[in-house]
């Protein structure tokens, strides 16, 4: 009696185990492809924050040569 109690404990516990363990990797891949997706997001936002970036670097950098060239202008005209 001890030993079919023990087989029917062994396998009730690898039967939950199995279902246990399946959960388990069903949970994990949908973390990976939220992981995956959320991933893809934020590189397209850092894409386009880079884009943003580069533009008004260069109005910067425009507005500043603008500006230097004006007072290199201004300090030769002066008498």
């Amino acid at each position: 009696m001890d030993a079919t109690y023990r087989s029917d404990l062994r396998e009730l516990n690898e039967l939950n185990f199995a279902r246990f363990d399946a959960k388990l990797e069903q949970r994990s891949a949908e973390l990976r492809a939220e992981m995956r997706a959320g991933f893809a997001e934020l590189r397209a936002e850092i894409a386009q924050m880079e884009t943003r970036l580069t533009k008004r670097m260069f109005a910067f950098w425009i507005a500043q040569s603008a500006t230097t060239a004006g007072l290199v202008l201004a300090l030769k005209l002066l008498p």
